[in-house]
């Protein structure tokens, strides 16, 4: 039987307590939320903490969805159910509702969160391509309430490693709106229901007059870490969508990942993946920017 080793429980009610708690027990403490990643880890004694800090009570505070004119703000504890059945954000980036569908299962998104999610840092992580993809930014708390905003590229530092401090902690993503059409879509290659993927892409277009006036492609299992590509963005900008150019972006996706061989698939498959994710992901985007 696969058990952790000894940890002393903690239990958060507010962020500034966290703060305090994180600050105090060093680097021997870890959040838990959900736990879906976590738990398996100390488990499989990949990861040790004498602390675990539970902060689901947090939900109260940084649990949320709010629509401004110029960006979304999601709260760190945002629960993957609530991501895919907000019509709100399904109505502006449709692409976390492609995405909340294939990951895991019911029992998985009624407790995990969109901020746990992306401080696991895994390299097949289905939300931080998500993120990498609408450009998002994450504000990130510390003690005194001093916060910090950083890119998803900054955020990311390596596998399994992010930008967050001991002493500090994720309280909110924040992605931009801008005054164009725009659509944004997801897509996975995974071998069963609700496994890490293969491979998966997500794309976002932005139009204006018929032509792509800014394109993001945000790809996940193929690198160290989720690959925003901003070759592809510069190859899109100022032309109409068309196949010729989906292709394009296919290609410059492919030879700009970095995939390995595993259990999953050969490298070369991955990149083929790649390519053909990109493909499909942009044609959908810009059919629903259109639309």
């Amino acid at each position: 039987m696969q058990v952790p080793a000894p940890f002393e429980y903690e239990r958060a009610t507010s962020v500034d307590q966290a703060i305090g708690l994180l600050e105090r027990l060093g680097s021997s403490a870890r959040l838990v939320a959900g736990g879906h990643s976590l738990l398996p880890m100390m488990k499989l004694r990949l990861a040790n903490f004498e602390y675990l800090i539970d902060i689901n009570d947090l939900h109260g505070e940084l649990g949320y969805i709010r629509l401004s004119d110029d960006e979304v703000r999601i709260g760190a504890m945002t629960r993957h159910r609530e991501l895919l059945e907000s019509d709100v954000l399904a109505g502006v980036f449709p692409i976390f509702a492609d995405a909340e569908r294939v990951i895991a299962d019911p029992v998985v998104r009624n407790r995990g969160t969109l901020g746990g999610s992306l401080c696991q840092a895994d390299p097949s992580e289905d939300l931080s391509a998500v993120c990498t993809t609408l450009d998002a930014s994450c504000v990130i708390r510390g003690p005194g309430g001093a916060e910090r905003v950083v890119t998803m590229e900054e955020f990311h530092v390596g596998p399994y490693e992010t930008a967050v401090a001991d002493n500090e902690i994720l309280i909110e993503i924040r992605l931009p709106r801008k005054n164009f059409k725009v659509g944004s879509a997801y897509a996975k290659v995974e071998r069963r229901a609700g496994d890490w993927a293969v491979v998966s892409a997500g794309a976002a277009v932005w139009l204006d007059a018929g032509r792509i006036v800014d394109a993001r492609v945000g790809l996940a299992a193929v690198g160290p870490n989720t690959t925003g590509i901003p070759e592809i963005s510069a190859a899109l900008r100022g032309h109409e969508p068309s196949e010729e150019l989906y292709q394009l972006a296919g290609a410059i996706a492919a030879r700009s990942c970095d995939p390995v061989t595993d259990t999953r698939g050969s490298a070369d498959y991955k990149r083929h993946l790649a390519d053909e994710l990109t493909r499909r992901t942009l044609r959908t985007a810009v059919e629903r920017a259109r639309s």
